[in-house]
């Protein structure tokens, strides 16, 4: 089966952090699942069906991200992270102040963690007794957080935490996190499936209806099937997405630009650049008129003309100079090849 032709095909699409190309193999498991539909809560032979095929997209979704846990299927990570932050046996204590604004929409009164210029989370001496959101991969630089520092000093002092992975899952592996949120279309599955991935059931309160109480509605299984062959194609590809970005910022550094958290780890497919002088908006534009797609910061708020958070919290100059440029699974050499003298052709002038 061969994948519709996507919408930036003539052009260079590099925005694969806002959404990226369902994969040929999520495709025909989608076809597969609609082909042989039903409600998997009915109690007939078509619904046993379907809740024999819903269930094995479960087991394979946590076998191909190597999660011990339970799965629980959501339409995507927001709802994930609304789940989480809401019936959390544990009120929210503390957010990363550069969170997705999935997590800050229910952060209420929460305190924010500060981030170091280099946008790593700085605990300080923060309460982190109760439930913690820190985002995994930032959505905006790419900047990862070191889980490794972070979650023993919330489990020493009680706490839990909700990890925000839609940028990373499917690419890297899952930190250490009790609850964990993902989102297909961000790996190669369809729009309208995710997951939250629970530790222990006893972290979370039901409600009643599908998904073991969890969540209520029809479960999407054709969905899940898509968002399981998408995982499984697993993530071979990040080491050439890594020579990419590094061609990429040797091009964007001499031409004048300059990259956001240069000395931070960082997720090989986001980076975030500035281009002093000139803004965000009126570089897209110019792309956008060349047939190349990037974006300002997260597409959920790209269109509010609004200054980064994130940027703000890390103290950058000019961030309303700053664009990200995400590469995805199909980005080539002369992707970014047409991206630079585009940029370079901008730049100069």
């Amino acid at each position: 089966m061969s994948p519709p032709r996507h919408q930036a095909d003539s052009g260079v699409y590099l925005d694969h952090a806002a959404t990226t190309p369902v994969s040929v193999a999520a495709l025909a498991a989608l076809a597969h699942g609609f082909a042989a539909w039903a409600n998997p809560s009915s109690p007939h032979r078509a619904g046993r069906a379907a809740r024999a095929a819903l269930e094995d997209a479960r087991a394979r979704i946590a076998g191909a991200l190597g999660w011990p846990g339970e799965v629980i299927l959501t339409s995507g990570a927001s709802e994930a992270i609304a789940l989480a932050m809401t019936r959390a046996v544990m009120p929210v204590v503390a957010v990363a102040a550069v969170e997705h604004e999935a997590v800050l929409r229910h952060a209420g009164n929460a305190a924010r963690l500060g981030v170091d210029g280099a946008g790593a989370v700085v605990t300080g001496d923060a309460r982190l007794d109760e439930l913690v959101a820190i985002q995994h991969v930032n959505n905006e630089t790419g900047v990862i957080q070191a889980f490794d520092r972070i979650m023993p000093a919330v489990r020493a002092a009680g706490g839990i935490v909700l990890a925000d992975c839609a940028q990373s899952a499917g690419k890297l592996a899952l930190p250490d996190a009790d609850l964990i949120a993902i989102s297909a279309h961000k790996f190669g599955g369809p729009i309208g499936i995710g997951a939250l991935l629970v530790r222990d059931w006893a972290l979370l309160r039901p409600t009643g209806g599908q998904e073991r109480g969890y969540r209520g509605g029809t479960e999407n299984m054709p969905g899940a099937l898509a968002m399981a062959a998408a995982l499984e194609d697993g993530d071979a590809w990040m080491a050439g997405a890594a020579a990419l970005r590094a061609r990429l910022e040797a091009g964007i550094v001499a031409a004048g630009g300059a990259m956001i958290a240069r000395d931070a780890p960082r997720i090989a497919t986001i980076g975030a650049y500035r281009t002093p002088g000139l803004s965000a908006n009126a570089l897209l534009i110019r792309l956008d008129a060349m047939g190349i797609a990037v974006s300002a910061g997260s597409a959920c708020s790209s269109g509010s003309l609004r200054t980064s958070h994130v940027l703000t919290a890390m103290g950058i100059d000019g961030a309303n100079e700053v664009i990200r440029v995400s590469i995805g699974r199909e980005t080539d050499e002369q992707a970014i090849d047409r991206f630079l003298a585009a940029y370079r052709g901008i730049a100069g002038r």
